[in-house]
Formats: structure tokens, sequence, C-alpha cells
């Protein structure tokens, strides 16, 4: 009897480290990081433990050194990190377990828990460009002031990462240049840099500006054009519109000499049933001026974009004429619309120049009338004199006004008189005619 229980014990003792062991083969589960393995100083984390039944618990450790650490042992396969700190970076595992039979899985394979905002961000940039063909190459520029020891580029739903030593420059600053390519349709995505000091692989910088890597020539380019012309005047409303009659884009893209303008617009049927997108710069200046280009695409698939539209160049010059002031043509709207505070001004000085004017008739007035009276003509008998001069003794010389009489009215046969002499001494002879202003009618 005692030989057959130990028997028994024995063979399910040896049938339950062979379930130990084939569970611990064939069922390792996997961590996922959600919303990303990549987390900022502060932010939460939430890791979970994907396996099949009949695991009902479920571990979590953190690998510290070369040895497993237990961090969290729960019934739930969801483990929530944070706010997190420097201390939670670091490479993570989970395993699961059935309680009632004491079998655990083995464990998965790691998980590395980057936290970020250490240090400043690094810059990054796209050579030579963030468009890129099929099959092409691009390159991505890390580069920094401070000198890390290393430089990571993510890319964006990315659980993995590149990471490059540093190279130091000329200005004590640091690089490292990634190499994308050849270029497909996986290779596309956002973009972000950061950089890792020396203390700690899991510990990065703030992340870069983003850049986003698009593959293009994956459909035939649309078309794009200018209302009224690519040619308009600074002031006047432009207007692009970029259209496909032959593919069913559901969004277009403008560029302007290489750079995204924002964000794409989505496509709408035009007059003439094709697709279309219009883009409105507002009023024209000439910064407007320039190379632009469009691309249509597909919303489930935003980082491929169709072959480039024929390039449209764009000018902006010139003045609007319309009534609305503008900075070129400065001039005209001074004349035309003067402004409200000098207005009483204008009034004052038109004021002044109809005084001004009309006591200048009245004074002519005076003057001529006086110089109308006998005492003050010098009339002569009609009969040639010479030798008469007039001089500064002679009384009657200073108030002689020679006058231009026409006397046309007086004898038809009066020719038009000659042009007044200058008053001063003249060695030609003057003659003058003499009229009796005083009769109703004069004879010549």
């Amino acid at each position: 009897m005692c030989p057959t229980l130990l028997s028994l014990l024995s063979l399910g003792f040896s049938v339950s480290l062979r379930i130990w062991a084939a569970v611990g083969e064939y069922e390792k589960p996997s961590l996922s990081a959600w919303p990303s393995p990549v987390v900022s100083l502060g932010q939460n984390v939430t890791l979970r433990c994907h396996s099949g039944p009949p695991f009902v618990i479920f571990r979590l450790f953190k690998r510290v050194g070369t040895s497993l650490h237990k961090i969290q042992e729960q019934h739930f396969n969801t483990f929530t990190l944070g706010p997190v700190t420097t201390e939670h970076a670091g490479s993570y595992t989970c395993s699961g377990g059935d309680w009632s039979r004491f079998v655990w899985s083995d464990v998965s394979d790691p998980l590395p828990i980057m936290v970020t905002g250490v240090s400043t961000k690094p810059s990054i940039s796209a050579h030579p460009g963030p468009l890129v063909h099929a099959g092409e190459n691009v390159t991505l520029r890390c580069h920094s002031s401070l000198l890390f020891e290393t430089f990571i580029l993510h890319k964006k739903s990315s659980t993995g990462h590149f990471q490059r030593h540093r190279e130091t420059f000329t200005g004590g600053h640091a690089r490292a240049d990634f190499v994308i390519g050849p270029m497909t349709l996986a290779s596309a995505g956002t973009y972000r840099c950061y950089g890792s000091l020396s203390r700690s692989p899991y510990e990065w910088s703030a992340p870069s500006d983003p850049v986003d890597i698009i593959i293009t020539g994956q459909s035939k380019k649309p078309s794009l054009s200018a209302h009224g012309g690519p040619t308009v005047r600074s002031g006047e409303n432009v207007t692009l519109v970029c259209s496909s009659s032959e593919i069913d884009f559901d969004q277009f893209h403008l560029l302007r000499e290489g750079e995204n303008l924002g964000r794409p617009l989505a496509a709408g049927r035009g007059p003439g049933g094709a697709l279309q997108a219009e883009f409105p710069l507002g009023p024209g200046s000439p910064a407007h001026s320039g190379v632009y280009r469009c691309y249509g695409s597909f919303s489930h698939s935003p980082y491929s974009w169709s072959d480039s539209s024929d390039p449209l160049f764009l000018s902006v010059t010139g003045s609007t004429t319309s009534t609305r002031p503008s900075t070129m043509d400065a001039h005209t709207t001074e004349e035309t619309q003067l402004p409200q505070e000098h207005s009483s001004t204008w009034y004052i000085v038109l004021g002044l120049s109809i005084a001004f004017t009309s006591t200048s008739i009245i004074l002519a007035a005076l003057v001529c009338h006086w110089c109308s009276t006998p005492n003050h003509v010098a009339i002569m008998d009609g009969e040639p004199m010479e030798d008469r001069t007039v001089n500064g003794e002679d009384s009657a010389a200073e108030d002689v006004v020679y006058a231009h009489l026409d006397l046309g009215t007086l004898s038809e046969s009066q020719s038009t008189p000659a042009p007044l002499r200058p008053m001063h001494p003249s060695a030609e002879p003057i003659i003058y005619e003499e009229f009796n202003i005083n009769q109703d009618h004069a004879e010549p």
C-alpha cells in the first residue's frame, strides 16, 4: 500500500513539474504600454500583461542589474505607474499564473519604460527634406548644444527606437545622423529626437519638435490653379485650388517652397464634378509670392501622398485700385481721405484764403478808381513830344499809371495797343495819345 502511494505521489509531482515546465515554455505572456512606453515626467502609463487561460493572477517585475524585483502582484492584468519620476525608468517584464495549481509562466520579453523631460530638448531636421519618394533615403539629424552621451530617434506608435553615440563638431555642439531608407510605407511616420546623458539609458531629455516623413508618388498628381490667375495685386484676396478628376482623394495638402502650410483640407465636389479643395490665403502681399505645389492623399493613410502637382508661380505685385487704403498707395490715400483730426485746420486755411482774395479784389478796385481821376493821369494833347522823361523831380510822375486800354470799342480802325513801357527813363521817344475820359463819346 505504501509503495503504491509513494509511486502515485511521485508520479503526480513529476506531472506537476512537467506542467510547470510546459507552461513556462509555451505560455509566455507579452507586455505592452499605453499610451506609449515613452512617458513624460509627472504623467501616468498603463502596463498590460497579455496571456490566455488558465492564468488568473499576474506579476510585474522590474530588472535591477541582473536580477528581477517584483513590483506588483494582482488578479488583473493591468498595472498603472505614475505620476512617473526618474525612479520609474527602466526595463519591465510580467508573468501569469494559476494560483490553484501553483503554475507560473515564464516572464515576458523586457519592455523598456523611458522617462522624458530630465533636460532640454534637442533639434531635429530632415535632409534633403521630409518628402521622400519610394526607394529613396532620408537623413534625420539630431543636434543640441548639450553634450549628450547618446541621441535616440523615436517613431510615434512604435515600441522600438534607434540609438547612436554623439558626434561633436566645431562650436561644442553634439549631433547624430540617422539614415532612414530605402523608404517604404512602413518607414513613413512622425519622428522625434531625444538626448540621453550617461547616467541612465532610460532617462531622456524633453522630445524635439516632431517631423513628419512622407512617402510620395503613390498615385497620380492633382492640378493646382489660382482664382483670377497667378498674378494678383497687393490687397486682393488670393485663393488656390487643388483638384483631381481621376482619383477620389479625400484630402489635399498645399506646400510653398517645400514647406507645409498647415493641416490638409477635406475634398469636395467642384463645379465640374472633380474633387477639389480651396486654400484661401487672405489679402495678397509680397510675402505670398513664391512657388506652390499640392498633393492628394487619403485619410486612412496620412503619410502616403500622391505625386506633386505642377508648380504654380504666384506673383503678388503692385497695389489695389479699390478705395480701401493700402500701404502701396499712401499718397493717394492722403489726397482722397483726409484724417478727421485735420479737417478743422483745412477749414481755417480755406477761410483765410477766401478773405485774402476778397480783400485783394477790393483794393484793386480802389486803386483803379483812384488812378482813373484826371488829377492822377498824365494826358498828352495827342501831338508827339520828344525828349520827355519821367524823373523824381516831376511831381506828376509819381501819380502816372500806365494802363493798357482796348480801343476796339472806340474805333474799329484802332489797332491793338503796344505793350506798356517800363517806368524808367528811356532813350526811345515816348508817344502819348490824349483821351478825354470826361466826355460821353471819346474820339481817338
